[in-house]
């Protein structure tokens, strides 16, 4: 794990971004108390990604066909989980 300050990050971002590319841990402290972890992030991690995406229009489409199914109590949401 490789521990740099904020100045040091700003003056050499694209070291640490190839760095942390290459899977090592980076650290930027900022102050005395506050720290930031410096991570990739790949499509798995982003929300909105294209298996998302799908899986939202799918349920569109189920909506839009009439495949829902209205629930409206505590005990009918209580079967719906089995509890």
């Amino acid at each position: 794990m490789l521990v740099i300050s904020s100045r040091e990050f700003r003056q050499n971002q694209k070291l640490y971004f190839d760095k942390a590319d290459k899977g090592e841990q980076i650290i930027v402290q900022r102050g005395k108390d506050k720290s930031y972890a410096l991570t990739p992030v790949g499509e798995e991690d982003l929300y909105f990604n294209a298996e998302m995406v799908n899986r939202i229009k799918q349920s569109l489409h189920q909506v839009k066909s009439g495949k829902t199914k209205r629930i409206s109590t505590p005990e009918q949401i209580n079967d719906l989980l089995g509890l």
